[in-house]
C-alpha cells in the first residue's frame, strides 16, 4: 500500500504592489468576503497541507496581523530584501527544513483560483511523478506574463518573462499562471543554481524549470480549464475587474441553487454569504461578512446587510442592518437601520426612519416609524408610537428600558432608562416616562393645556401669522353675530386628569 503524499503549500506574499498606490499591501485589499490572500489560502485548504508558509515582506506586520485571524496555523516567513520568487522559495523551505513530498507554490493575487483546479495541478504532478509542474492558461492578452516556451514535440522546454522574451516568444498566448507543484527535493537542488542573469537581476522561480529540463528531470504543464481562475491584479482598474469576475461567478452559483437574483448585476454577495432556497435578493443590494437569508425571506431592493441573519419569510426593504438577527416573518424598512444586537423576534415590525441597536423586539411587536430604539427589551406584541425615544444614556452609562407584553406607547415619548413600562400599560403620547409604569395603568407627564388668547396680535403683530388669524377672528365673530372670545383665564384647563385618550387626548401611538 503506497504512502501518503507529504505536501507543503508556499504562498508567495512579500510584494508590495506598487501600482496599487496604497498603504495596504496588495494582497490585503479586499474582494467580497476575504482579502486576495484569503482567497488563495481557501484554494488551497483542501489540500490538507502537512504545513502552509507564507512568505511576507511589505508591509510583513500587517500581513502577520492578519494571518493570525483567517489563518493561524499558516507560518509566516520574512523576505527581508524583495530578491526574486526563487529566492522567496528557498527562504521558505529553509524554514521548513523537514518538507518532503511536493511542495505547491501560489502566487498571493489570484483570488479567482479555485480549489479544484489546484487538486487538479496535484493530482496530475504527482500522478505522473513530475520534477515540476506548472499551471498554465491560454489567455487572449499575454501582456505582461511569463510564456511557456514548448518544443517540437509539445514538451515544455522553459519558461520566459516577459521582459526577457523574443519578439517570437511574446507572441505565445499559452502563459504561465504563477502556480506550480514542485518535488520538494530536486526543487531544493534547483534553487541552489539559479542566478540572476537577467533584466531584473532576480532570482527567477521559473528558471527551476530550464535547470530540470537540462538536468533530464522530469516536467510537466497543466493547462487550467478556464483562464479567468488564473488572473492576477497589480493595480485598482484590474482588482475592480476581478471583483466583478467574481460576483458574477457567485451570483450564477447562488441562482443555479434556486436563489432569485432579480438584477444579478447590481447584486453583490460576498463569498461568506448563505442564502436558502426560494431566498429573493432584488436590485442594488448588498450582503456582507457572515450574512445568512432563510427560505423565502425578501431582501432589497436597496439593501445592505452585513454578518446579518434574516429569518424564513421575513422581508428588509431599503435598510442598513449591521450584526443584527431578523425572525422569521418580521418586517424591516424602508430606511430602516439596525445597528449590533438588534434581534427581532418573528411577525415583528420595524418600520421607516427606525433605528435600533442591542435591543429585544418580541413577537409581533411593532415600531412603526421615527423612532429610537436602545438598549431595550420589547415586549410581545407592544406597539411603540411614531417618534420614541429610548433614552439610554446619561453621558457615562448605557441603561436599559423594558417594555411589557402588549404594552402601548403613544407618540413623541421619551422612556428615561432605567425605566420599565408594565405589561398591558399605556403610555400617553408626548411624556416623558422616567418612572416605571405597572402592568395595565397609563403613565402620562404631559403638562395641562392653556390657550392665551390675542398672544399672537400683542407679540407677532405684521406677521403673516397675525394677518391670518385676524380674518379668522373676523370670520368667526361674523358667524357667531359678534359673541366675544373667552377670556385668558378661563382658556386655561388645569384638570390633570383630562389628558389621556379617554377624555379627548387622541391616539397614543399609531401604527
Amino acid at each position: 500500500m503506497s504512502q501518503p503524499h507529504t505536501r507543503t503549500v508556499v504562498v508567495l506574499a512579500a510584494g508590495e504592489g506598487k501600482r496599487m498606490k496604497s498603504a495596504l499591501p496588495k494582497v490585503l485589499h479586499p474582494l467580497l468576503g476575504r482579502t486576495l490572500l484569503g482567497h488563495v489560502l481557501t484554494a488551497a485548504a483542501p489540500l490538507g497541507a502537512d504545513r502552509t508558509v507564507v512568505v511576507v515582506g511589505h508591509g510583513a506586520d500587517q500581513v502577520r496581523g492578519h494571518l493570525t485571524e483567517v489563518a493561524p496555523e499558516a507560518t509566516p516567513v520574512l523576505q527581508a530584501e524583495q530578491l526574486g520568487t526563487g529566492h522567496a522559495v528557498r527562504i521558505a523551505l529553509d524554514a521548513a527544513p523537514d518538507a518532503t513530498g511536493t511542495v505547491v507554490v501560489i502566487n498571493g493575487d489570484v483570488p479567482l483560483l479555485r480549489a479544484e483546479t489546484v487538486a487538479a495541478l496535484v493530482a496530475a504532478h504527482e500522478g505522473a511523478g513530475a520534477a515540476a509542474t506548472v499551471l498554465a492558461a491560454e489567455v487572449p492578452d499575454p501582456t505582461g506574463l511569463g510564456r511557456i516556451v514548448r518544443n517540437d514535440e509539445g514538451r515544455l522546454e522553459r519558461i520566459v518573462e516577459e521582459r526577457d522574451a523574443t519578439a517570437a516568444q511574446r507572441a505565445i498566448r499559452e502563459i504561465n499562471a504563477g502556480i506550480y507543484a514542485f518535488d520538494a527535493a530536486r526543487l531544493r537542488d534547483a534553487l541552489g543554481k539559479l542566478s540572476t542573469d537577467n533584466d531584473q537581476g532576480e532570482e527567477y522561480l521559473t528558471d527551476v524549470f530550464g535547470l530540470l529540463v537540462s538536468a533530464g528531470e522530469p516536467v510537466a504543464v497543466h493547462v487550467a480549464a478556464d483562464h479567468v481562475e488564473t488572473l492576477g491584479c497589480n493595480d485598482r482598474v484590474e482588482l475592480a475587474g476581478l471583483r466583478r469576475l467574481l460576483r458574477d461567478r457567485v451570483n450564477e452559483a447562488w441562482m443555479r441553487t434556486g436563489v432569485t437574483l432579480l438584477d444579478p448585476d447590481t447584486t453583490w454577495i460576498d463569498v461568506t454569504v448563505a442564502l436558502d432556497r426560494d431566498a429573493v435578493v432584488d436590485q442594488n443590494t448588498q450582503l456582507r461578512g457572515g450574512t445568512v437569508v432563510g427560505t423565502g425571506a425578501v431582501v432589497g431592493p436597496d439593501v445592505t446587510l452585513i454578518d446579518t441573519v434574516v429569518g424564513a419569510g421575513a422581508t428588509v426593504l431599503r435598510s442598513h442592518a449591521v450584526g443584527a438577527e431578523v425572525g422569521p416573518g418580521a418586517s424591516v424598512g424602508p430606511y430602516a437601520y439596525l445597528r449590533p444586537a438588534a434581534r427581532l423576534a418573528g411577525k415583528s415590525k420595524v418600520g421607516t426612519f427606525v433605528e435600533v441597536k442591542n435591543s429585544e423586539v418580541g413577537e409581533g411587536a411593532k415600531v412603526p416609524h421615527l423612532s429610537y430604539v436602545g438598549d431595550a427589551t420589547i415586549g410581545a406584541k407592544a406597539n411603540i408610537g411614531a417618534a420614541t425615544i429610548f433614552v439610554n444614556y446619561d453621558g457615562v452609562n448605557k441603561h436599559r428600558t423594558v417594555v411589557g407584553e402588549g404594552a402601548f406607547v403613544g407618540c413623541d415619548t421619551s422612556l428615561i432608562a432605567p425605566v420599565e413600562v408594565g405589561p398591558g400599560a399605556y403610555v400617553a403620547a408626548g411624556s416623558a416616562i422616567a418612572q416605571d409604569v405597572p402592568p395595565g395603568a397609563l403613565g402620562v407627564t404631559r403638562a395641562p393645556h392653556r390657550n392665551i388668547e390675542g398672544w399672537v396680535a400683542r407679540k407677532r403683530p405684521g406677521t403673516v401669522s397675525a394677518a391670518a388669524a385676524e380674518r379668522a377672528l373676523r370670520a368667526a365673530e361674523g358667524a357667531s353675530g359678534g359673541a366675544g372670545a373667552a377670556s385668558e383665564g378661563e382658556a386655561i384647563h388645569g384638570d390633570a386628569e383630562a389628558v389621556g385618550p379617554a377624555s379627548g387626548g387622541g391616539d397614543t401611538a399609531t401604527e
